[in-house]
């Protein structure tokens, strides 16, 4: 169903390049310099840093608690200690998990994997956990992408003979739980450099240190499974995460683990080139299927799969979960704008027990961006209730709840970062839960107009698209957050054919012409009944259009012509 209350963007086109940063980037050509500009490259020298092949790689030992850990690790390796590598069941968590369980494998430690199951234990090291590891003769637990959080657990976990090593990025509580380690960069007095590694960015910092300690090599594989989770955890990839992502990417490239290449044919990939695009918007839906669906522990075990039979077998069981999460995706986001009604306040927040804990993350992220509003989206349940959040960028939701913490607000459990977080709750209290969130949401956004903007880099009139336009482009990559995709505005342009894509119809095929040029496009759930649709489907020979996209390639073709991604589109005039 097309949404017709969602807050229209704003079309902001980024101010001229000053005529002294034009000069300083005078060796790169005129588009290329003007996206440096637009991600605040100013000088040549900032220029070449951004686009270098020379990794940026911070010392590991400047995060907090490493050198704590790797003694630790150390002496599990020394004495062929039993350990275990405790993950979240997102893509980030999952790949964590798998770097470091490769890692400590390759040194001959006798290692096993718990993932928790999302509806049965939630976020976070739980006690049931606990219980299992303990019975197994497990002594050392190490945590990833989580257990910044599990003050019980890691105590429990301490009463029962297991050392715990936190490794985690999210926000630290007040009170930090009583391991024998804690890795994370946002500890108090972190000397760290860079502030926005993820939790298989933390666990590749942790590998570093350990194979470094000893002089050796890491083996192969684990910058592919950290640029994994760095992808998919949205993390801005500049700096150290841009490193890690382009050398991952060229992993992934050159010797592609059994399971991702089962996995990227699985998804229609097949012509080798995987970009940030093709993991953010294919792989990583598919590998968070499992865990939104059944048990994330299938697309763990595809992480660390051996054999081309069993990738293939679990690549298509992903592939039938991704589908069914597809549609139940659909389900609660009708049914949660039923419970919106006209009138979003500064914050959303809906509550349904048909909502499936597996898939309210991603209504709320749909929320978030249709009304440009943070948005908390729960799977009730007749005694406790499940919540996940996601928020723009003027709002901390992550801090949020650990202030309505603070404030009295029983959670039985909660974490996040600015962007995303979650929480577990007693189903009586989420009256409570909901007033001291408005009133939060409230006070930090009073008198902002929040106004969403497609930031646009350049205007371009179609007919006069350089025609090397996407090779200038891709010297840019990886884009994501923090380095975002070049997007580009066009009017006047005439809709020479247009027709729709999807199963409902939701989709768009264009061809666009602007003096005597034609190209191909396509528009994602702007037909009449996509998601994102804002008006009248534009048919040929009724006016012009006004539309901003990106530049990409048709894969699905062997020639690899060029095709257009239509973002948004206007009458032109409007």
């Amino acid at each position: 169903m097309a949404t017709r209350n969602a807050t229209p963007k704003a079309w902001h086109i980024r101010p001229p390049m000053p005529a002294e940063a034009r000069q300083s980037l005078s060796r790169y050509p005129d588009l290329v310099a003007r996206l440096l500009y637009n991600r605040s490259i100013e000088d040549d020298s900032q220029a070449r840093d951004f686009l270098s092949d020379s990794p940026v790689s911070h010392d590991p030992f400047l995060l907090p608690g490493m050198q704590e850990a790797v003694e630790r690790i150390s002496r599990a390796v020394a004495q062929g200690e039993p350990t275990a590598v405790y993950g979240d069941f997102d893509v980030d968590g999952l790949s964590s998990a798998a770097l470091i369980t490769r890692a400590l494998g390759e040194l001959g430690v006798p290692i096993t994997c718990y993932i928790p199951h999302r509806v049965e234990e939630g976020h976070g090291l739980s006690l049931r956990a606990v219980e299992q590891l303990a019975s197994q003769g497990i002594t050392l637990l190490i945590t990833v992408d989580c257990g910044i959080s599990s003050h019980r657990e890691i105590q429990e976990a301490a009463d029962r003979g297991i050392e715990t090593i936190v490794t985690d990025h999210h926000l630290p509580p007040p009170e930090i739980p009583p391991a024998h380690a804690i890795v994370d960069h946002q500890l108090p007095g972190s000397r760290y450099p860079f502030p926005s590694l993820t939790g298989s960015g933390t666990a590749l910092k942790v590998a570093q240190a350990l194979y470094q300690s000893i002089g050796r090599e890491m083996p192969p594989g684990l910058f592919s499974l950290a640029a994994l989770g760095t992808i998919a955890d949205v993390a801005p990839l500049v700096n150290e995460n841009r490193s890690i992502v382009r050398l991952g990417l060229d992993e992934m490239r050159r010797a592609p683990s059994v399971g991702l290449r089962a996995l990227a044919r699985s998804a229609g990939l097949t012509d080798g080139y995987v970009d940030a695009e093709d993991v953010g918007w294919a792989l990583a839906p598919r590998l968070n299927a499992a865990g939104r669906m059944d048990s994330a522990m299938s697309s763990y075990q595809l992480l660390m799969a051996e054999s081309e039979e069993e990738a293939a077998t679990l690549a298509q069981q992903l592939e039938r979960w991704n589908r069914e999460r597809q549609q139940a995706t659909v389900g609660a986001s009708d049914r949660a704008r039923e419970l919106l009604g006209d009138e979003p306040g500064p914050l959303i927040m809906v509550d349904d027990p048909s909502f499936l804990p597996g898939v309210i993350g991603l209504v709320a992220g749909r929320l978030a961006g249709q009304f440009y509003r943070p948005a908390v989206v729960v799977a009730t349940g007749p005694e406790v209730s499940r919540g996940s959040c996601r928020s723009i960028p003027e709002f901390d939701i992550g801090g949020a709840l650990y202030r309505v913490a603070a404030q009295g607000i029983p959670f039985l459990a909660h974490g996040g970062h600015r962007q995303a977080a979650g929480f577990t709750i007693a189903t009586e209290r989420l009256p409570e839960l909901r007033e001291r969130l408005m009133e939060v949401a409230e006070e930090q956004l009073s008198g902002q107009e929040l106004e969403p903007r497609r930031e646009i880099d350049e205007v371009i009139p179609l007919g006069s698209l350089p025609p090397d336009t996407y090779r200038l482009i891709r010297t840019l990559e990886p884009f994501g957050e923090g380095n975002p995709t070049p997007v580009f505005l066009s009017r006047g342009v005439q809709v020479a054919n247009v027709r729709t894509m999807g199963s409902d119809e939701q989709h768009l095929r264009l061809k666009l012409k602007d003096k005597g040029v034609t190209w191909d496009a396509v528009a994602f759930n702007q037909g009449a009944s996509g998601q994102d649709a804002k008006g009248a489907v534009p048919t040929p020979g009724d006016g012009t259009i006004d539309l901003v996209y990106t530049v990409g390639v048709d894969r699905r073709r062997p020639d690899g012509a060029l095709r257009l991604m239509v973002l948004e589109f206007r009458r032109s005039g409007e």
